[in-house]
């Protein structure tokens, strides 16, 4: 793989970032908010897994072994895969709109949204983070992948969790209904 394509993984995945930081200034106030205690609690294990896949290579080890071959195919096929993670992540960004926060909220004049992603997933900016993450492991193609995948889906799992607590306080039968006629991060299953 040449170094342009390696920087590939990197210009996606900070592209996803400034579009993150820049749409987030439009978010509502916040009515309630998390402890940091609690959002380091899913923060600390998303830069962890983050820290794994970002370098191009590590240095040896059982975490370099490959679990996909490491071919062109390969590679294009995870930047692939990391690019309809992130646009999914994006598109389900938008849709929720001003009620977006990177951290567990409740925000003034809250909204329960399910349209767009919400249709299909309950919580489908968590699914595109870790199609882009999955994107990202087959990429790179080394065990190290699957393991930042794994910490990222318990990390999102528990985020997951703790919002689905605070929307149900928020919105009661409402959001139950919706709880049970979607799933959370793959339609269908899960």
């Amino acid at each position: 793989m040449s170094i342009k394509g390696a920087n590939l993984i990197g210009a996606l995945w900070i592209a996803w970032a400034v579009y993150w930081f820049v749409s987030a200034r439009s978010a509502k106030e916040n009515r309630r908010i998390e402890s940091a205690a609690s959002r380091a609690g899913h923060i600390v294990p998303l830069a962890i897994a983050a820290a794994l896949l970002w370098p191009p290579t590590l240095p040896g080890g059982f975490l370099c072994g490959r679990f996909v071959p490491a071919t062109p195919a390969t590679f294009y096929i995870g930047v692939a895969v990391l690019a309809l993670g992130l646009a999914f992540a994006i598109w389900a960004r938008h849709v929720l709109g001003r009620n977006w926060s990177g951290i567990v909220t409740v925000k003034k004049d809250h909204e329960l949204v399910r349209n767009g992603p919400y249709r299909f997933v309950r919580h489908p900016i968590y699914t595109g983070l870790l199609i882009a993450f999955a994107g990202t492991a087959i990429a790179r193609g080394e065990w190290r992948g699957i393991v930042a995948v794994l910490i990222v889906l318990a990390a999102l799992w528990r985020k997951l969790k703790l919002e689905e607590r605070w929307m149900i306080e928020t919105f009661g039968d409402a959001y139950l209904r919706y709880r049970a006629e979607v799933r959370a991060l793959i339609p269908f299953v899960l």
